[in-house]
């Protein structure tokens, strides 16, 4: 849902009883915000519509300001239609959107969390894929939704919304090998196409978010009703078991798919050398402290990296 100005169910308070006029744009504006603060209002807890505004006024007697009943049904029930259908439909993208978490934290702690983010982050954009933009943000300053497995829930949280940026972003025109021959690396700068994204994790979050993928997959075909969220449990990673310790992954986008490539660390500082507007010397640099004692030819190494690099489309004129 677009809408002109963020509103959210702090703002809920300066609903209005008054009939709204609309004889102008600013009017028109003020019914719109009236009516989505309304919509955008969390449900109950048995997924009804609040009887109450943030500011304790009936909102039956708000919703009558501006809806007018029929035979079947009232004010209020008609706007219920619309106010359950908003919350059931971004809850359902956010569970689509987040199978990692589900699987890190558990089904009924991320149940809550939707809720409490949604309700501080309500859709701002006129596309859903924009939902958990402040994800991170928000979890980073409310620790106690992912304790006490903070460090790996954000780890995959970065890895999800890379996810999403990869299946989605732009796609520029690719730079390619041929187009490297000749010129000075002191004078070449590289972008990396839109939807690459890379990631300094401390958990190997690719290999668990890929398996809670497939498992959330199972889960939905079985699921007899979309809706009905609850049905959808997700399998829980046992965190036990995982030692933290440093991996690095671009997350990419190839014939319309998503792939995570772990990197090694000499490979990720390149790229993130380049990223950051680095020259291609300055980027290759950082290989000095990376020297290899294993008598491998880093030139040759080297070479072949950006050989593949470029062979997934990689790189693009910043």
């Amino acid at each position: 849902m677009k809408r002109s100005k963020p509103i959210n169910s702090s703002t809920n308070s300066s609903i209005t009883l008054h009939p709204p006029s609309v004889g102008s744009a600013r009017q028109l504006g003020e019914l719109q915000a009236l009516m989505a603060g309304a919509i955008m209002r969390p449900l109950t807890a048995r997924n009804r519509m609040q009887p109450r505004t943030a500011g304790g006024e009936p909102m039956a007697r708000v919703v009558e300001s501006f809806i007018k009943p029929n035979d079947r049904l009232t004010s209020f029930e008609r706007l219920e239609i619309y106010n359950r259908q908003y919350w059931f439909r971004i809850l359902d993208c956010f569970y689509d959107d987040y199978p990692g978490l589900r699987a890190v934290i558990g089904d009924r702690k991320f149940d809550r969390l939707a809720h409490a983010y949604l309700a501080r982050h309500p859709s701002e954009s006129f596309t859903l894929r924009n939902l958990g933009r402040r994800l991170e943000e928000f979890l980073r300053a409310e620790p106690k939704w992912t304790a006490p497995h903070q460090r790996l829930a954000l780890d995959m949280v970065r890895l999800e919304w890379a996810n999403i940026v990869a299946f989605d972003e732009a796609t520029k025109p690719a730079i390619h090998v041929d187009d490297l021959l000749g010129r000075k690396p002191s004078k070449v700068r590289l972008g990396l196409q839109p939807y690459i994204t890379l990631l300094e994790v401390r958990y190997p979050v690719d290999d668990l978010l890929i398996a809670a993928k497939k498992d959330d997959d199972r889960l939905r075909g079985e699921a007899s009703n979309a809706v009905e969220l609850h049905h959808r449990r997700a399998v829980r990673i046992n965190v036990r078991r995982l030692k933290p310790r440093r991996f690095y992954i671009a997350a990419h986008r190839m014939n319309c798919a998503v792939y995570y490539k772990r990197l090694a660390r000499e490979q990720f500082d390149v790229l993130h050398g380049l990223q950051r507007g680095a020259t291609l010397e300055k980027a290759c640099a950082v290989l000095l402290k990376h020297r290899r004692r294993d008598g491998t030819d880093m030139a040759t190494q080297v070479q072949q990296w950006f050989q593949d690099w470029t062979s997934f489309s990689w790189f693009c004129q910043r």
